[in-house]
């Protein structure tokens, strides 16, 4: 069969052809570690991994770069707000990212460089779209993008640049006032400091002492990693213009390939809006842990489509949790009726055509999914009548279809989270053991109080007194 995707560049769904057989390089926009993740955040990086997993099952070698933004004006003016170092923001923000990476159980990259890391190739790249012509400078520090040096800038996004308001994309000059980009449209490739920003947040360059501009860092870094060509580059739809349409300008002006096709991954909304901090309405990722198993989640923000919008609402996820209980429920029962299945087994099980008809299919999950309940169906019949041996075999076709979507219930990294009734009965019964101390030391019944501390101490809960009543945790 043939893998199909769409290209966001010529907005057709297309057959995949890697440049390399048999091996697929894909750059990835990561974070901007600024503050910690909403779910808008988290959906291009569960679709990615989404996408990884089925490219590895059809048998590519899959090199998967996902990049940090580590110095920026967001990080700067956040670092400076929360008084730290602007490098010390971004790394405490960085762990963030990744455990919720993690928690998700997305698959770490192949390499996830920062962009700090890659200074001396942005400037070689800089120098090399200046002596092109492409590229200018107007004064200490301050290079930009000719747009009209380039002549198919806007193609990504099918705009003109006679089109485009002057707001669109613009960036103001980081140096003196006097300074003037020679069009309105052209983007920074590299900024002076401004006044108040720290000095090591600043790198020397033949065009004077600066720091990078965002679509520079990942035209290099692409290109240090996955070489003047390469197969896919993605991430949120929201970064099409101008970040995208950039990267793509200022690479092909410098003589590169760049990326043979763009999937862009479609917003998390709320009421018809896009998730954003601006706007005050981004769900937190640990919020959401907070409410959910780390796998209801996940299950939440890949079931749609990737390039269709994800409507996040009050009963999100309350309808993947009934799901993922569905699922959960037969692998544990199943399990426990013919035993477990290896993984190496699952990792090699043969897929139903209909799954892998929706998965070639520009990544159709919604019908991917329709299978995966076709054989929940057929695995629960098997368990009721008592055929053991199609209740296994169902069981291996399952599990090895949730693999390829990261929600394999038997996947050691949902051990712990598979089932959260046994956290919550746990809790209840601690908590009502606590109410029975508090009215017992309330009527100085000190033997009672003493009694049921030293009943819990015993089955490994540690009871922690404070000015607000107890609280409990195991010891």
């Amino acid at each position: 069969m043939t893998i199909r995707l769409f290209d966001t560049a010529t907005r057709e769904v297309r057959d995949f052809t890697p440049i390399t057989p048999g091996e697929v390089g894909i750059y990835l926009c990561g974070a901007t570690v600024q503050a910690a993740p909403h779910v808008g955040h988290l959906r291009p990086a569960v679709a990615f991994d989404v996408l990884r997993r089925w490219l590895t099952r059809r048998g590519l070698k899959v090199t998967l770069i996902r990049n940090v933004t580590d110095i920026d004006d967001k990080v700067l003016a956040k670092s400076a707000a929360a008084g730290r170092e602007w490098w010390a923001h971004a790394a405490l923000y960085e762990r963030v990212f990744t455990q919720a990476y993690d928690a998700l159980g997305v698959i770490p990259p192949t390499y996830e460089p920062r962009a700090t890391g890659s200074v001396p190739e942005m400037i070689a790249l800089m120098e090399r779209l200046v002596e092109g012509g492409h590229a200018y400078s107007t004064g200490e520090g301050n290079v930009w993008f000719d747009v009209h040096s380039w002549p198919a800038y806007g193609e990504l996004t099918r705009q003109k640049v006679e089109d485009l308001s002057p707001e669109e994309g613009t960036e103001a000059a980081a140096g003196s006032a006097g300074e003037a980009k020679k069009n309105p449209h052209d983007f920074a490739l590299w900024k002076a400091p401004k006044p108040g920003e720290p000095e090591s947040a600043a790198w020397d360059t033949p065009y004077g002492r600066g720091r990078p501009g965002w679509h520079l860092e990942c035209s290099a870094m692409a290109r240090r990693y996955l070489g003047e060509t390469f197969d896919i580059h993605g991430g949120g739809l929201d970064l099409r213009f101008p970040h995208h349409e950039n990267e793509q300008a200022q690479s092909r002006a410098a003589g590169y390939g760049f990326a043979q096709r763009w999937m862009h991954v479609a917003w998390v909304t709320q009421a018809g809006v896009k998730m954003s901090k601006s706007l005050g309405n981004g769900l937190l990722v640990s919020e959401l842990l907070g409410q959910a198993p780390a796998p209801v989640v996940r299950y939440a923000l890949a079931a749609v489509q990737y390039r269709s919008m994800l409507e996040w609402a009050p009963d999100t996820l309350d309808e993947a949790r009934t799901t993922w209980e569905r699922l959960s429920g037969f692998v544990t029962r199943a399990s426990e009726r013919v035993g477990d299945v290896p993984a190496e087994e699952v990792a090699k099980a043969e897929l139903p055509e209909a799954f892998a008809v929706a998965m070639d299919d520009d990544l159709n999950v919604p019908q991917a999914l329709a299978v995966v309940h076709e054989h929940l169906r057929a695995g629960n019949t098997a368990l009721a009548s008592g055929n053991d041996a199609a209740v296994r075999d169902e069981l291996v076709t399952l599990r090895g279809m949730l693999d390829v979507l990261g929600l394999d219930p038997a996947d050691p990294q949902w051990s712990t989270s598979t089932d959260d009734r046994y956290a919550t009965a746990l809790d209840q019964l601690v908590t009502a053991e606590l109410k029975a101390r508090a009215e017992a030391r309330a009527a100085k019944d000190w033997a009672t109080s003493d009694a049921i501390r030293d009943r819990l101490a015993a089955a490994g809960i540690e009871v922690q007194d404070s000015a607000d009543g107890a609280r409990w945790a195991l010891s």
